[in-house]
C-alpha cells in the first residue's frame, strides 16, 4: 500500500529544515511512502530546499508554479502527480505532526474507513486565538445544520482518503477554502467521516501564519455553495 503526502508550499523556509527532517525519519510499517511537493511561486528558499531534500530521494518529486494560485492549487497539481493508493495534505510548517499519518491510516488499512480526518479537537491542544477556535466551530456547526453530519474539525489539514475518492471530489478552489470544498463534496457524495485525534501545535503571525478572518468567511460560504451546486457526475 503506497501513501502519497501533497505538500503545498509557499514561503516556508524558516520550517522547512524540521519538517524535512520529520519527513525523512517517517516509517509507517506495511505503507510505502511518496511525497509530492509544490512549490507555490516561493520568494525565499523554499523551492532550493525541497529540491535539495527531493535530489537522490526516489519517493520524493517536485513540481512549482510559476506565480502564486493558493494552497488549493498546489494540493490540486500535487494529487494530480500523485500515485499512491491512498493520499493526504501535509502543510509545510510545523502545526501538524506526521508521526499521527500512523494513527490516520488504520482505519483505512483495516477495511474500517475510506475517509478519516485528523481532529485538533478530540484531544486537549494549544489553542491559536480564542477567535479562532469559535470560529473553527461555528463552521463545524453550519456542516450539521447544512449537511446533516457532525464533524469536529472541518478545518483540519489532516484530511486522508483513498486517492480515487480524492479525485473524484474533482477540487475546484484555489486558496484555503479547499477545506470546506473537500468536506462539503465528501458528505455530499455520501463518504462517512472517521475521526481520530492528532497533535496541533499552533503559530503565530510573526511565524508564518497565513490564514485570515477573511478565509473563515469564505470557507462559510464555501459551505453554503457546494450544499447547492450541482456536483461533478450528478444530474
Amino acid at each position: 500500500m503506497k501513501l502519497s503526502l501533497l505538500i503545498p508550499v509557499f514561503n516556508e523556509a524558516r520550517s522547512l529544515p524540521l519538517i524535512l527532517d520529520k519527513l525523512a525519519r517517517l516509517n509507517i510499517d506495511g505503507v510505502d511512502l511518496e511525497m509530492v511537493f509544490v512549490d507555490d511561486a516561493s520568494s525565499d528558499d523554499s523551492f532550493r530546499m525541497i529540491q535539495d531534500f527531493a535530489a537522490g530521494r526516489p519517493n520524493a518529486r517536485v513540481a512549482r508554479h510559476d506565480q502564486n494560485r493558493g494552497k488549493g492549487a498546489a494540493v490540486r497539481n500535487a494529487l494530480g502527480l500523485a500515485t499512491g493508493d491512498i493520499a493526504v495534505i501535509q502543510d509545510a510548517d510545523l502545526e501538524y505532526d506526521p508521526e499521527d499519518f500512523h494513527a490516520l491510516v488504520k482505519p483505512i488499512l483495516a477495511g474500517r474507513a475510506d475517509v478519516v480526518f485528523g481532529s485538533r479537537n478530540l484531544m486537549p491542544n494549544p489553542r491559536y486565538s480564542r477567535i479562532y477556535y469559535w470560529g473553527n466551530l461555528l463552521l463545524n456547526a453550519c456542516v450539521f445544520l447544512l449537511y446533516g453530519r457532525y464533524v469536529s474539525d472541518m478545518e483540519t489539514c489532516y484530511k486522508m482518503m483513498r486517492r480515487p475518492v480524492f479525485l473524484d471530489l474533482d477540487i475546484r478552489s484555489n486558496r484555503f477554502d479547499i477545506e470546506p470544498e473537500i468536506t462539503a463534496k465528501l458528505l455530499r457524495r455520501g463518504h462517512a467521516i472517521a475521526e481520530v485525534p492528532i497533535r496541533y501545535v499552533p503559530r503565530t503571525r510573526a511565524e508564518g501564519k497565513k490564514i485570515t478572518w477573511k478565509d473563515g468567511a469564505h470557507a462559510l460560504w464555501t459551505l453554503l455553495y457546494w450544499r447547492f451546486a450541482r456536483l461533478a457526475g450528478t444530474s
